[in-house]
């Protein structure tokens, strides 16, 4: 878990806003675009289900990379 350092901005006595330094935020950005790639992955996963495949080594000589 992340160590954040939020300061939180009130509005009439509710919490209306957290600025956080630029640095945390950037964290917070990057875990979340790992977080959506993950997600999309185990979407792509589920969807494919049983298709077949072929091994690495198989698609690198059907390629002619071998």
């Amino acid at each position: 878990m992340m160590n954040l350092k939020p300061q939180v901005i009130k509005k009439n006595g509710k919490k209306e806003f957290v600025i956080l330094p630029y640095e945390e935020f950037l964290k917070i950005q990057e875990e979340l675009d790992n977080y959506e790639d993950l997600r999309t992955l185990r979407e792509a996963k589920v969807k494919e289900g049983d298709a077949p495949t072929i091994s690495l080594k198989e698609a690198k000589k059907q390629l002619n990379l071998e």
